[in-house]
């Protein structure tokens, strides 16, 4: 593999390493944050916090793919001997985009609008930690596939 293909599965690498760490964080540390304040206190500080939160972890995202799938491309074309892991961490990381608008993007939408009802908001903040722990362990899976390219 050529030093260029190789600079960039490192880029890859280290994308997806942040990329599932702040997914991880985001996990254990504003989930339950979250879940602990009332539906009203929740809503208004996700109104407030809303385009913060998507302005870093959406960049982030899709940085991560796009170096991943960039990567996977430089191996081909070097030829190297095995892209099966970069494979999978593009696809993983590909998993992990996809999940925004599958599910993500609606409901913030109604986090951020307020739209959803108060009563709501105790079960669809425990369907988006479902759907985020999926997210996150998408996230590290990819990583770990990239790691193994290196």
């Amino acid at each position: 593999m050529s030093s260029l293909a190789e600079a960039i599965v490192v880029l890859a690498t280290l994308s997806l390493g942040l990329s599932a760490g702040a997914l991880l964080a985001e996990g254990a540390v504003l989930v339950p944050f979250w879940r602990g304040m009332t539906p009203a206190s929740f809503l208004a500080w996700y109104r407030a916090h809303a385009e913060l939160l998507f302005k870093f972890f959406g960049p982030l995202e899709i940085v991560a793919a796009g170096l991943t799938l960039a990567a996977l491309a430089a191996h081909w074309l070097t030829g190297a001997a095995s892209s099966a892991p970069l494979f999978l961490a593009a696809l993983l990381a590909v998993a992990v985009l996809l999940a925004f608008p599958l599910y993500f993007q609606k409901v913030n939408a109604s986090f951020a609008a307020g739209t959803i009802a108060p009563e709501r908001v105790a079960d669809e903040l425990r369907r988006w930690a479902r759907w985020h722990w999926c997210r996150t362990g998408l996230g590290i899976g990819a990583f770990a596939c990239a790691a193994l390219a290196l």
